[in-house]
């Protein structure tokens, strides 16, 4: 299948339905799903809603989604560039098996989503967002050139542990971004 995006070590595709068995790998993981749902998806999730959502984001916007990222040996997890409700935004993130974990990755492909976003696919504005508590998260966007830019609440009917300190916005644009590639 042809490549997405590809970096230095990563290569990134769009699923197909084929690949459930990976999806039900990465989301069977409780501390993969940590600051996301607090528990493993469960496999008729996966089959049913996660996988058929990610199939209709490409239909509806051919370039951007969720994209499965395998090393040189495999799957490793996903990235995902995907629509806001700015036609010129997009938003970046990221799940990776934790086996994967600590090795660069998800700062590797997630500077090459924001480049692709800018350089690609002519958007202006890239943004990401994480539980305020998720500290390793927020350095992947520090280190990929996102920056903080507030705090927000969102009401949960089942909130996790660490909730109430709200959720965190990082962002950069296209002019700060390209100042940054050439300083």
């Amino acid at each position: 299948m042809t490549a997405y995006l590809e970096t230095e070590r990563l290569r990134l595709r769009r699923f197909t339905p084929a690949d459930v068995e990976l999806l039900v790998e990465l989301d069977a993981d409780p501390e993969v799903m940590r600051f996301l749902t607090g528990a493993p998806t469960p496999r008729d999730e996966v089959e049913n809603v996660v996988l058929p959502e990610i199939l209709k984001v490409y239909a509806a916007h051919p370039q951007l989604g969720t994209f499965e990222a395998e090393d040189a040996d495999g799957f490793v997890g996903w990235f995902g560039m995907q629509p806001t409700a700015d036609p010129a935004t997009v938003g970046v993130g990221y799940r990776l098996l934790r086996t994967a974990w600590g090795k660069g990755y998800a700062t590797e492909g997630t500077k090459a989503l924001i480049a692709h976003a800018f350089t690609h696919l002519g958007m202006t504005r890239v943004e990401a967002d994480t539980m305020a508590v998720n500290h390793r998260s927020r350095n992947v966007m520090r280190r990929s050139g996102l920056r903080f830019e507030k705090i927000f609440h969102v009401h949960f009917d089942d909130p996790l542990p660490g909730t109430e300190f709200g959720e965190v916005l990082y962002s950069v644009d296209r002019a700060t971004w390209e100042a940054g590639q050439h300083g």
